[in-house]
């Protein structure tokens, strides 16, 4: 048996989420405008101004549900952590990992590998979707890149030349970004990837979707018995979720950034869909936020085909997937932490 499970989406302005018995109840201006049981929920992801009550909080936490805020324009700002659950042994078993250098970098070399096979596949794909020949010559030739830094990673004997690595195919990939937008090219122009803001819509786009995946893959984590914030390709920092950034390498292209461009070429966002706030900042509008979010929980619920697993699998649970494939490996089961590659 498949199960997704069901997010809870609030992003109307001054929203007050409430417990009644085992009833969810969502009011505006103490307006009563919708109930769920909390049976049917597995977290809750609250967008700027909504409140949240007491009890509601307690009881998520009791029950191991997710509780997340974001800013209004999708920034990630606080995760609700209930009372530590997993495994005592595989959280050993990761922070020794963490200070072993030799495993810290084998982890490290199949996270940018699976990152690199999935986002060269992204390319190709890409490359044979359009009758432009300069796009399909330019997006091969970066797709050629990453394969030539996925047989190099082998040789990388430090750390610092992974993430070398990694950063030169990332920039690589972001300079041939703009050739797999096809439409609304006047509105949708990409010259780089900025953040902490985004500058333009896509980066908005990439932004906020990229916080959906980082709160799933930290749930993922969690989930699993290990700690989000020690990882093995990114630096452990106060505050950051390394571990659940290092699963999120993989997802990135083949799930984040295939579902922006899916936005943009089949026409569901324009440019009324963005406002610029003071300073350049660009945001979604929240009829566009409601736009990309029903297509995130849509394709969360498609089925792929797991290249460990052998079978079909909804995308919401690959996270969780490899987070328990990763755990095995810290427990001694797996020789090697295996990456989701796309197929």
């Amino acid at each position: 048996m498949k199960q997704v499970e069901n997010i809870l989406y609030v992003q109307t302005q001054g929203s007050y989420l409430r417990l009644d018995h085992d009833t969810l109840i969502i009011e505006v201006e103490k307006e009563k405008k919708s109930q769920i049981p909390l049976h049917h929920l597995g977290g809750v992801v609250m967008f700027g101004n909504v409140l949240i009550s007491p009890f509601l909080i307690h009881r998520c936490a009791e029950d191991g549900r997710d509780v997340v805020w974001l800013s209004q324009g999708g920034r990630f700002r606080a995760r609700l952590s209930g009372p530590t659950t997993g495994n005592v042994l595989l959280r050993r078993a990761q922070h020794e990992a963490v200070r072993d250098a030799a495993l810290t970098l084998a982890i490290a070399r199949n996270f940018v590998a699976g990152k690199l096979q999935n986002t060269r596949q992204t390319l190709l794909r890409a490359a044979r979707e359009t009758d432009n020949e300069d796009d399909v010559t330019a997006l091969r030739r970066v797709a050629d890149l990453h394969a030539d830094t996925i047989r190099k990673l082998p040789t990388l004997k430090h750390l610092d030349e992974i993430r070398g690595a990694e950063g030169d195919a990332a920039s690589s990939y972001f300079s041939v970004f703009n050739r797999m937008i096809v439409t609304n090219k006047d509105t949708f122009v990409f010259s780089g990837r900025n953040r902490r803001p985004p500058l333009d819509p896509v980066n908005a786009l990439l932004s906020f979707v990229y916080a959906l995946i980082r709160n799933e893959c930290v749930g993922a984590c969690e989930s699993v018995g290990l700690d989000p914030q020690m990882g093995f390709l990114h630096a452990l920092r106060p505050g950051r979720p390394a571990l659940a950034l290092d699963l999120m390498e993989e997802f990135r292209s083949c799930y984040a950034d295939r579902l922006v461009l899916t936005l943009i070429n089949r026409g569901q966002l324009t440019k009324d869909d963005f406002v610029t706030r003071p300073g350049g900042a660009v945001e979604l509008t929240e009829t566009a936020r409601k736009t990309v979010l029903v297509t995130y929980q849509k394709r969360k619920a498609e089925e792929v085909t797991h290249n460990v697993l052998a079978r079909a699998t909804p995308y919401a649970l690959i996270p969780h997937v490899q987070a328990r494939l990763l755990a095995r490996h810290l427990r001694g089961d797996l020789l090697e932490y295996q990456p989701y590659l796309q197929r």
